[in-house]
């Protein structure tokens, strides 16, 4: 019984290798898209694949394993975030308002994604940016949105809509130089 149990713990572990090879980057990425924290990112993700690998078993295919590990870094972040630990450091390391210096996420989005277009979603509220860029960089379905943010298909479609009739919003100032 217990040879059989390492058999297993065996194939988990190779199957949580491929899971981080295939999709390591993207998680790693969606993490510091929410953190905006290289430091952040790197323990969301380590936790994210932590809990793919401990939850593996009661993974039931209703939604793709991008969207499943996706859905895991969301929980994680928001858990990360709440936490205590991660208050006391952000209030406590918190950047001097008076720089000047790029932030980190806005840096990253520059270098990875090259657009005007993302500076402009960058200045959305959390929530429309955050279905944005699953929905434009990640190329996620609005069931795959709905699942991954833990929101009804419906509020998904609505939340999308409004995202982008916001970033058509603020375009249209940048545009007319009011931005």
């Amino acid at each position: 019984m217990s040879m059989e149990r390492n058999n297993v713990a065996t194939m988990s572990a190779g199957a949580l290798q491929t899971l981080m090879e295939i999709y390591g980057e993207d998680v790693w990425n969606y993490a510091f898209f929410l953190s905006r924290s290289s430091s952040a990112a790197d323990d969301i993700a380590q936790e994210t694949f932590i809990r793919a690998y401990k939850y593996m078993h009661a993974f039931r295919g209703e939604a793709s394993v991008k969207t499943w590990l996706l859905r895991i870094t969301r929980n994680r972040w928001y858990t990360y975030h709440s936490s205590s630990f991660m208050k006391r450091v952000t209030l406590l390391a918190a950047p001097d308002s008076t720089r000047t210096a790029q932030s980190a996420e806005n840096a990253y989005m520059d270098e990875s994604l090259s657009s005007e277009v993302w500076q402009l979603v960058l200045r959305l509220p959390r929530k429309y940016r955050e279905i944005l860029m699953l929905h434009a960089h990640y190329e996620m379905t609005m069931e795959e949105l709905a699942h991954t943010l833990n929101i009804s298909l419906s509020a998904a479609k609505s939340r999308l809509h409004r995202a982008r009739q916001k970033a058509s919003e603020y375009w249209e100032k940048e545009l007319n130089g009011n931005g």
